[in-house]
């Protein structure tokens, strides 16, 4: 399996969870108001139940074995809005804080770039939630990543790779924007 298989294999799994109707806590059904952990626990168990041997660690957040191919992938989620439709405080900081030791996805790369660990390819995943049409749109987001970790912090990112889904349940988080870099 290649990183962009990937990545499409995980959009259709979100997409299928999302069609079961899931409520985390107290929020409205659907899969946007779920956490990383809950997310990437329910990934895994979905890919292994596909026969693709898939687990959870801290570092990386997800390890995918296909053969001899490991994959440790890093994920993050972004929505732009909260349960309740108002736009969420933050909600751009799990992307673009460019420090090491911090919960951004970029500090996550660096986590990974100097991780020793038995895996043939690293990738970077963000999970993120628009209105449709897209109330805030997480292409300016996306872009000034991808400029930071490449211009900025040198990061070896590979080309991005995105799936979308349109017509998930939730009222505020209506499309799925699965965007994934493997790290070269």
């Amino acid at each position: 399996m290649i990183y962009p298989e990937l990545v499409r294999v995980i959009a259709e799994i979100l997409k299928k969870f999302d069609s079961e109707e899931p409520v985390h806590k107290s929020f409205h059904p659907g899969i946007g108001p779920f956490g990383e952990p809950q997310l990437v626990k329910e990934i895994a168990k979905r890919l292994s139940g596909k026969g693709i041997r898939a687990y959870t660690k801290r570092t990386p957040d997800l390890v995918v074995c296909d053969g001899p191919i490991t994959f440790g992938i890093e994920f993050k989620i972004v929505r732009p809005f909260g349960d309740n439709g108002r736009e969420a405080e933050n909600w751009s900081v799990n992307m673009l804080h460019p420090y090491p030791g911090n919960v951004s996805l970029l500090a996550d790369a660096l986590k990974l770039i100097n991780l020793n660990a038995n895996i043939s390819y690293k990738g970077l995943f963000l999970i993120g939630y628009e209105h449709n049409p897209a109330e805030i749109s997480l292409d300016p987001l996306i872009q000034s990543f991808e400029f930071i970790a490449r211009q900025v912090m040198k990061i070896p990112l590979g080309l991005r790779v995105e799936e979308r889904r349109d017509g998930l349940i939730h009222p505020v988080h209506q499309v799925l924007r699965c965007v994934g870099w493997k790290l070269d």
